[in-house]
Protein backbone atom coordinates (compact mmCIF):
# COMPACT_ATOMS: atom_id res chain seq x y z
CA UNK A 1 0.00 0.00 0.00
CA UNK A 2 0.88 2.94 -0.66
CA UNK A 3 1.45 6.27 1.39
CA UNK A 4 -0.37 9.21 -0.37
CA UNK A 5 1.75 12.60 -0.13
CA UNK A 6 0.17 15.41 1.44
CA UNK A 7 -1.95 18.22 -0.12
CA UNK A 8 0.43 21.15 0.10
CA UNK A 9 -1.39 24.54 -0.02
CA UNK A 10 0.05 28.47 -0.07
CA UNK A 11 -0.93 30.86 2.77
CA UNK A 12 -1.95 33.81 0.72
CA UNK A 13 -0.53 35.98 3.99
CA UNK A 14 3.35 34.69 4.15
CA UNK A 15 3.06 32.54 0.66
CA UNK A 16 4.63 29.85 2.67
CA UNK A 17 3.50 26.14 1.85
CA UNK A 18 1.79 23.86 4.34
CA UNK A 19 -0.08 21.01 4.44
CA UNK A 20 -4.01 22.13 3.92
CA UNK A 21 -5.12 19.85 7.61
CA UNK A 22 -3.15 23.19 9.29
CA UNK A 23 -4.40 26.06 7.07
CA UNK A 24 -7.84 27.92 7.57
CA UNK A 25 -9.85 27.58 4.56
CA UNK A 26 -12.22 30.14 3.21
CA UNK A 27 -14.14 29.74 -0.22
CA UNK A 28 -16.43 31.60 -1.95
CA UNK A 29 -19.28 29.42 -2.59
CA UNK A 30 -21.72 30.00 -5.55
CA UNK A 31 -24.85 29.29 -3.30
CA UNK A 32 -23.71 30.00 0.60
CA UNK A 33 -21.43 33.22 -0.56
CA UNK A 34 -18.93 33.04 1.59
CA UNK A 35 -17.75 29.81 4.10
CA UNK A 36 -14.96 28.29 5.99
CA UNK A 37 -13.78 25.07 6.08
CA UNK A 38 -15.82 23.70 3.33
CA UNK A 39 -17.91 23.97 0.23
CA UNK A 40 -16.69 24.54 -3.37
CA UNK A 41 -15.52 26.90 -5.36
CA UNK A 42 -12.54 29.66 -5.41
CA UNK A 43 -10.64 29.04 -2.23
CA UNK A 44 -7.51 31.00 0.00
CA UNK A 45 -5.74 29.76 2.70
CA UNK A 46 -4.38 31.25 5.55
CA UNK A 47 -2.05 29.89 8.25
CA UNK A 48 -2.40 29.86 12.22
CA UNK A 49 0.60 32.34 12.76
CA UNK A 50 -0.72 35.89 14.23
CA UNK A 51 1.14 37.38 11.81
CA UNK A 52 -0.67 36.25 9.09
CA UNK A 53 -4.01 36.29 9.94
CA UNK A 54 -3.74 40.06 11.91
CA UNK A 55 -1.96 41.14 8.78
CA UNK A 56 -3.55 44.75 7.96
CA UNK A 57 -3.99 44.16 4.31
CA UNK A 58 -6.14 40.57 4.99
CA UNK A 59 -8.91 41.50 3.67
CA UNK A 60 -7.71 42.92 0.42
CA UNK A 61 -5.62 40.05 -0.18
CA UNK A 62 -8.46 37.62 0.32
CA UNK A 63 -10.67 40.28 -1.82
CA UNK A 64 -7.94 39.59 -4.61
CA UNK A 65 -7.76 35.76 -4.16
CA UNK A 66 -11.49 35.25 -3.89
CA UNK A 67 -12.16 37.69 -6.69
CA UNK A 68 -15.05 39.38 -4.80
CA UNK A 69 -15.85 42.17 -2.64
CA UNK A 70 -15.83 41.82 1.38
CA UNK A 71 -18.56 43.48 3.40
CA UNK A 72 -17.03 45.48 6.40
CA UNK A 73 -19.10 42.79 8.73
CA UNK A 74 -17.14 39.95 7.27
CA UNK A 75 -13.49 41.33 9.46
CA UNK A 76 -15.52 40.74 12.73
CA UNK A 77 -16.98 37.44 11.76
CA UNK A 78 -13.35 36.36 10.31
CA UNK A 79 -11.74 37.19 13.41
CA UNK A 80 -14.08 35.35 15.59
CA UNK A 81 -13.67 31.93 13.11
CA UNK A 82 -9.94 32.14 13.25
CA UNK A 83 -9.89 32.72 17.05
CA UNK A 84 -12.00 29.41 17.36
CA UNK A 85 -9.87 27.43 14.71
CA UNK A 86 -6.73 28.51 16.26
CA UNK A 87 -8.40 27.19 20.24
CA UNK A 88 -8.91 23.94 18.00
CA UNK A 89 -6.01 23.42 16.16
CA UNK A 90 -6.93 19.45 15.69
CA UNK A 91 -10.15 20.22 13.99
CA UNK A 92 -9.44 19.48 10.43
CA UNK A 93 -7.44 16.35 11.75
Amino acid sequence: MTKQAPVLRLCISCRKTYDRKHLLKITKDHKQGIVFQNGMGRSAYICKSKKCYSDSKIKKKLQKALKTFLKPEFIDIFEKEITSFNDYPNKGI
